[in-house]
């Protein structure tokens, strides 16, 4: 039972990674979730019982993804594009990515941001490799901020007591510290593109997009209702849904999207992806693995010690089976219970981990599908020693940084 579930789970992963023929992650893993409750191992309960657990979490992920395209409709993309000038062209993509990952989650870092830096580094003439590799580093390192930043967290901030501004004020520091380490890598990595002399550009400057002032005010409210709603209760989603509302019906008007684009921006296929993976991982984790994740995070504790291996796991972890069934096994083998410090040192290694591999997190597969549609194929060896170079420092640094915050 346990090599077909963990088979069923890695050909889930294969077809999600290749994508053959172009085809929607969901075309392995919901056949796979339906044959786990055939041959029984997972119950038809157990299989409710994880989409019930997952479904508040997948609505906020669609309704992120939506807000993200409402932003972009309404030129908050285009217009911090027309920010990016050739002198300071690095630090700006850094800034510009930590924020855009933090606020509106690492998909549209990748989706949404690396396309237009690309753009902007032909226009400047100069290297776009030192800030899109920035963008796909920042996509998976710089979501460690807020619980919205990125699915795992949403996942993982259940099983604490954690509120929405506690979470921020705990992993605020944390995120610093892998902010720097990565500035400080990527422009040693990077640093030949960075010193080269540029080519000759006519205009440097170039026109300046329009300041999308109604859509940034939006996104601030309601990244403010973020941390107004948790303390009240209520869930996330209903605060990003009303963001959507609120955008969405400005941008209808006017038409610059349409209700069939929103319903494609909430990825409803890839929703349905993450139902079913999560219904293949508690197969496989009812079925021995997670007894054996479970043994190996068993009285590591809250101590320095504990939190880098935790951390350590959890990056190897989701370099083995990408971040989201990793987040999805180890909490649970941390148990009904688990301390919050330990659930945002596993939140740090499969976070900042997967800039190891391409294969760590899908925000880095499908930021190599963006840039070969954009005519700049990554390379992998540089992307494997700028991962080499910045993950171990950020995971370790993060983590001390963690365990030293105040609680």
């Amino acid at each position: 039972m346990t090599a077909l579930a963990v088979g069923l789970l890695i050909a889930v992963l294969v077809v999600a990674v290749a994508r053959p023929r172009g085809l929607p992650e969901a075309t392995a893993a919901v056949p796979a979730a339906a044959v786990v409750v055939v041959v029984g191992l997972l119950p038809p309960g157990g299989a409710w019982e994880e989409i019930v657990e997952l479904g508040p979490t997948v609505g906020f992920l669609a309704a992120v993804l939506v807000l993200a395209h409402l932003a972009d409709a309404e030129g908050v993309f285009t217009w911090a594009g027309s920010l990016l000038r050739r002198e300071g062209l690095f630090g700006r993509v850094f800034v510009i990515a930590a924020v855009t990952t933090a606020v509106l989650s690492l998909d549209a870092t990748v989706v949404l941001l690396t396309p237009v830096v690309v753009r902007a580094a032909k226009r400047l003439r100069v290297a776009a490799a030192p800030a899109a590799y920035a963008c796909a580093h920042l996509a998976n390192s710089a979501s460690l901020l807020l619980p919205v930043s990125n699915l795992t967290n949403l996942l993982a901030v259940d099983a604490t007591d954690l509120s929405f501004l506690r979470f921020a004020a705990l992993m605020a520091l944390p995120w610093l510290a892998v902010l720097a380490v990565e500035y400080v890598g990527l422009r040693w990595v990077f640093r030949r593109e960075l010193d080269s002399p540029a080519e000759p550009l006519p205009d440097d400057d170039g026109p300046r997009a329009p300041v999308p002032a109604f859509a940034l005010v939006v996104l601030a409210l309601t990244l403010v209702g973020f941390g107004v709603a948790s303390p009240l209760g209520v869930e996330p989603v209903w605060v990003a849904v009303g963001g959507v509302v609120v955008l969405g019906v400005r941008s209808v008007t006017a038409r610059r999207t349409t209700l069939p684009r929103l319903v494609g921006a909430a990825s409803p296929l890839f929703c349905l992806f993450v139902l079913a993976l999560g219904i293949v991982v508690a197969a496989v984790g009812a079925n021995g693995l997670g007894g054996l994740l479970g043994s190996l995070v068993a009285g590591l504790g809250t101590g320095l010690g504990g939190l880098l291996a935790v951390a350590a796991i959890a990056a190897v972890l989701a370099n083995v089976v990408n971040n989201l069934p990793a987040t999805l096994l180890l909490l649970a083998a941390l148990g009904p219970a688990p301390a919050p410090v330990v659930v945002l040192a596993m939140l740090i290694g499969v976070g900042v981990g997967p800039n190891l591999t391409y294969v760590g997190s899908l925000a880095t597969l499908l930021w190599r599908r963006v840039m070969l549609a954009e005519g700049v194929p990554p390379s992998l060896s540089r992307f494997t020693v700028a991962g080499l170079v910045t993950t171990p420092v950020a995971l370790v640094a993060s983590t001390v940084v963690l365990w030293a915050t105040p609680w």
